[in-house]
């Protein structure tokens, strides 16, 4: 089975100038930096095995970034024509070098939840009936648990809670 073609890429002078001046900077982050390598490596006409080899990167990540490259090209021109700025052409082109929106994981415990267990811990243990003059979040997770706030929560996430405030 033959390998697929990468990705042709291409960028004018001005944008080239850019990419080499991101890489003569000494303060700029490693992530920027190999990417802006990889797609300098692929203007050259490297191959995405050759880049990954010499990069010591997986082939995946060189063509992830190689096909983020060509997906911008559209607005990279219009830049370019609208007669942009260096400083915003470079700001779009670390834009899109930059890792794509994570969403996460969604919260497991409601703001509502949170506002309840910290006030919790405002309140008198004793009127809680616990024999003690201050609550531990091992007690506050218990009493959040007995009062129905959560169905369960460690006492752990408990301190969390209070840490932030």
């Amino acid at each position: 089975m033959p390998t697929p073609k990468a990705t042709p890429i291409q960028a004018s002078d001005m944008t080239q100038e850019i990419l080499q001046s991101i890489l003569r900077r000494q303060n700029a982050p490693l992530w920027l930096v190999t990417r802006v390598q990889i797609i300098v490596r692929a203007l050259a006409g490297q191959s995405n095995s050759a880049i990954s080899e010499e990069l010591s990167l997986d082939r995946g990540s060189v063509r992830l970034w190689r096909d983020r490259w060509h997906s911008a090209t559209e607005k990279r021109k219009a830049l370019e024509a609208g007669e942009a700025s260096q400083q915003e052409l470079e700001a779009f082109i670390i834009d899109s070098l930059r890792d794509g929106y994570r969403s996460g994981t969604p919260p497991k415990f409601s703001a509502e939840q949170v506002v309840q267990i910290v006030a919790i811990a405002c309140e008198d243990p004793q009127a809680s009936g616990y024999p003690v003059s201050h609550w531990t979040p091992k007690e506050v997770a218990l009493e959040a648990v007995k009062r129905g706030i959560v169905e369960s929560i460690s006492p752990r996430q408990v301190g969390r809670f209070l840490k932030r405030g």
